[in-house]
């Protein structure tokens, strides 16, 4: 096994003199006129799950195949575990890649399945089937080794597909979209055992995903990708928090978007102007100046609803709930403020006794300055 993963307090892209196990310079991929793979810079440590976010036509499997040689970058260039990968074919790289569609093999049985990828290359079938075996205790289908793929349901087939991927032990495994063909219960339970699969085998994962949820449970840190690009590299607390812009905020999770201009600036405060809000406070931000564009962006859940206008709220503002839709740990509320500026704002319901805000009510909202993120693009 290549060790165990990575600890909460031992975070290596936090160290500058960390050596990275995969490291990706300059690179670009054209196909004709278009280009799908735009001047990427990417270090990924050994033992991560890391993952690649975007809207699709981003680029992110291209970037995923070029890592595992099925294309060729035009301009750049790909190392894993300190190797150039430029004249290393697929077969020869310490990768495997694991595809949406499973491609298991329908006529055999999934012990056969998993065993399949060791005997093409030589193993010796008593030690291809006890490895086939082990890696399907791995993933706690042992039980299912002599059943075919079509006695599965698709979570089994998942997991199947998944054992094959690692059985023959990569350093590196590429995982293309592995959880979108479940069904969103099944899909997030498999998350869990993805973590917990990949932490005991300290593999290092890079996972494509289009979803933002599914990427914010799994990934040690998220590449968001638009255009061909990687807008943000971070935690997924970072990419939350505090996204680098309005595309970075918007696309992870939901957020509401305030254009304005800086008016005033303190140690202790700064005063954002805005059409919709009116004069917004908020904590002050560094590399801004009198008169500049922004956009202050606000998570719903930063939002505090009261019937009653609160006392000493910096930021208040009185509205009415146009609509709002109960998902049992949260609701959610889309109000019409006074000055005609539709917000989305969420509440977790903690207690059952409680007597919620609702439908058709009037309400204020309020907010701390520091609960602002201020974008300048």
């Amino acid at each position: 096994m290549d060790g165990p993963a990575i600890a909460a307090d031992t975070r290596p892209w936090r160290d500058p003199d960390a050596r990275p196990f995969i490291s990706v310079r300059d690179v670009v991929k054209t196909f004709g006129d278009f280009t799908a793979v735009s001047d990427v810079d990417l270090d990924i440590y050994k033992g991560e799950l890391f993952c690649l976010l975007g809207e699709s036509g981003c680029g992110k499997s291209t970037l995923l195949r070029m890592l595992a040689g099925f294309e060729v970058p035009t301009k750049g260039r790909i190392e894993i575990d300190g190797e150039d990968m430029a004249q290393v074919p697929p077969d020869r790289r310490p990768t495997n890649m694991m595809f949406q569609s499973y491609a298991l093999f329908p006529h055999m049985t999934v012990e056969k399945n998993v065993a399949y990828g060791l005997l093409r290359e030589g193993v010796k079938k008593p030690e291809a089937y006890a490895r086939a075996l082990d890696m399907l205790r791995m993933v706690k289908l042992e039980k299912q080794a002599r059943r075919k793929p079509d006695q599965l349901s698709g979570g089994q087939r998942q997991r199947v597909a998944l054992a094959r991927s690692l059985v023959k032990r990569p350093k590196l495994l590429l995982l293309d979209e592995p959880l979108g063909a479940l069904d969103k219960k099944l899909r997030e339970e498999t998350q869990f055992e993805l973590i917990r699969i990949q932490e005991t085998l300290g593999v290092t994962f890079i996972v494509v995903t289009h979803d933002q949820d599914e990427a914010m449970t799994l990934a040690t840190r998220i590449g968001v990708m638009k255009d061909g690009m990687i807008e943000q590299i971070g935690e997924p607390r970072e990419i939350y928090e505090t996204p680098n812009s309005r595309f970075v905020a918007d696309f992870i999770g939901t957020v509401n978007l305030f254009e304005g201009r800086v008016e005033a600036a303190a140690p202790d405060m700064m005063r954002i102007d805005t059409p919709d809000l009116g004069p917004v406070l908020v904590s002050p931000q560094t590399g801004l100046s009198r008169g500049q564009q922004v956009w202050a962006a606000l998570r719903p859940e930063r939002f505090w609803l009261t019937r009653e206008k609160p006392e000493n709220a910096p930021n208040a503002w009185h509205g009415h709930v146009e609509e709002m839709g109960y998902i049992g740990h949260m609701s959610h509320y889309r109000i019409r403020l006074e000055s005609g500026v539709l917000v989305r704002a969420s509440q977790s319901n903690r207690l059952r006794d409680e007597d919620p805000i609702s439908w058709d009510e009037k309400a204020w909202v309020s907010v701390n300055p520091a609960a602002f993120r201020v974008l300048t693009r």
